[in-house]
């Protein structure tokens, strides 16, 4: 290995853990290793933490950085992951529920609300599928089943030994039930019950949007955690917006003894003999620890943060197997109140043709948090998040005005689109922000703007998805690029899963 990533003899390990990012994973992770009394350091590259989870601000509007669609925050069960995390550093979060997790407007006049209800939102898709009544209630009945399975389990780190054996030996069956569904994807198991092939076109939607791959991509484990936990615990709005996640996680570490330092970029982790020991930043400073935790992705981990050179042979086979998810086109807009009909529920997603699903610009996710929490907006004005998936490479290679022109020729391309729910959204337009994926890299540190991994070809459910430990001794992973995958909740579960795994490799 290079010298430039030897440590020196100069190197302070005052820190148990170094954590590297402040996403929620990162903080989650932080935050239970403080609160068993580890010494823990978090360094975050940007000026507030909550990555692709923060906000901004902007006259007088607070725009989430991302969707505002949170699971986690319900107050029932093992699967409420962002209230354990606040509440093991002793902070509450007021949040407001949504009645409805999402509007569809989908191709063939499927215009659609997933209630939180469960039995309500059944009679709402049966009503356009009468024919696949039976079907419907088995498919999401099965997806209970695992939700149930997950819902009797404290949800600690698989790489534990000792833990496994503890579960098994408590929940038995559910532990059984889960192991069957690990290599399933949903959309094998909804065809199972399903032969209509529009109703099976809205499934694939059902976990595109917020798995980014169709159902027949999507690991049955993760379907059923998001299909049933947001009747269960619900979708619930943070008050004051999802950055104040983040800000209530910071204050809880610091509160429980850790310590986050904002404008500290990481820009190598440190090794000795093969083993991390520390991380340098852009400034030179050097920090040791014991353990270092990188919450940014695995490509920017070992690509970017260790020698390129030395990537290891399982991060490569893991390359094979997944790639990069697309980044997002996305307009922050301040709207008049008139401009959104009586009765707009806050998520919305826009599809006009099944054959453009995953295609750049084609699905267009709406989120209106103001809805939720007025005091996001302006008197009088609401705040619409609408964004799509886009790649990087479209948008590399210009010039400063190819870049502008080409940002407002999209922005309009989705404005008139909005227009048609919206009716009169141009003329009631107060303030627009567009952010490309080049915005997304600049801002939140993630190679390509990336949210995270998406299987390249078809595999055998979550069992490709690595946990996080690393090749690499001393050095862990956390985040969307960990088990389970994307999702503020699925990166809490990781969070929670990585700092249990230090905890018993520290001894606390």
């Amino acid at each position: 290995m290079t010298s430039t990533f030897r440590t020196t003899s100069s190197l302070d390990h005052s820190f148990d853990v170094i954590v590297i990012g402040s996403g929620i994973g990162g903080l989650v992770t932080a935050t239970q290793l403080a609160a068993k009394g580890a010494k823990v350091l978090v360094l975050e590259s940007y000026v507030i933490p909550g990555g692709s989870a923060g906000y901004f601000e902007h006259e007088g509007y607070r725009f989430d950085v991302g969707a505002s669609m949170i699971f986690g925050l319900g107050n029932k069960g093992t699967t409420n992951l962002l209230t354990r995390a606040l509440q093991a550093v002793n902070i509450n979060l007021e949040s407001i529920p949504d009645p409805v997790q999402i509007h569809y407007h989908l191709p063939q006049g499927l215009d659609l609300k997933v209630d939180r209800d469960y039995d309500k939102f059944l009679q709402n898709l049966i009503a356009y599928f009468p024919h696949e009544a039976r079907g419907i209630r088995r498919f999401y009945d099965e997806c209970w089943r695992v939700f149930n399975c997950l819902n009797k389990i404290d949800l600690l780190s698989l790489e534990e030994p000792r833990y496994l054996l503890r579960v098994f030996l408590q929940q038995p069956l559910a532990c059984l039930g889960l192991a069957k569904y690990l290599p399933q994807n949903a959309g094998d198991v909804a065809r199972r019950y399903i032969k209509e092939p529009q109703l099976l076109k809205f499934i694939d939607m059902e976990c595109y949007c917020w798995s980014v791959v169709p159902a027949s991509m999507t690991p049955m484990i993760n379907a059923g955690m998001v299909f049933s936990d947001r009747h269960y615990g619900g979708v619930n709005y943070p008050q004051g917006g999802v950055g104040q996640i983040a800000q209530a996680l910071a204050q809880g570490l610091e509160k429980a003894g850790g310590k986050i330092k904002y404008q500290a970029k990481v820009t190598k982790i440190l090794t000795q003999k093969g083993r991390a020991v520390g991380v340098q930043l852009a400034s030179g400073e050097t920090y040791g620890g014991k353990r270092i935790v990188s919450n940014a992705t695995r490509w920017d981990t070992f690509e970017k943060l260790l020698p390129v050179e030395k990537v290891p042979h399982n991060e490569k086979k893991w390359q094979q197997r997944y790639q990069k998810s697309p980044s997002f086109l996305s307009l922050h807009m301040g709207v008049k109140d008139s401009v959104l009909p009586v009765g707009t529920e806050c998520h919305h997603i826009i599809l006009e043709d099944w054959q453009e699903m995953m295609t750049p610009e084609g699905t267009l996710f709406v989120s209106i948090p103001t809805l939720l929490d007025p005091d996001l907006a302006p008197r009088g004005h609401h705040i619409i998040h609408a964004f799509t998936p886009h790649w990087i490479d479209d948008w590399q290679g210009m010039s400063a005005k190819e870049y502008e022109a080409k940002k407002e020729a999209a922005a309009w391309r989705i404005i008139d689109r909005l227009e048609k729910i919206f009716p009169g959204l141009d003329a009631g337009l107060d303030y627009l922000e567009v952010g490309t994926p080049r915005t997304h890299r600049r801002f939140l540190g993630r190679v390509d703007g990336t949210y995270g991994p998406i299987p390249r070809r078809k595999l055998w459910g979550l069992i490709g998805m690595p946990f996080n430990r690393t090749s690499i001794p001393g050095l862990y992973c956390v985040g969307d690029s960990t088990f389970p995958g994307q999702g503020l909740n699925a990166v809490a579960f990781s969070g929670f899963a990585c700092a249990h795994r230090i905890a018993v490799d520290l001894g606390l």
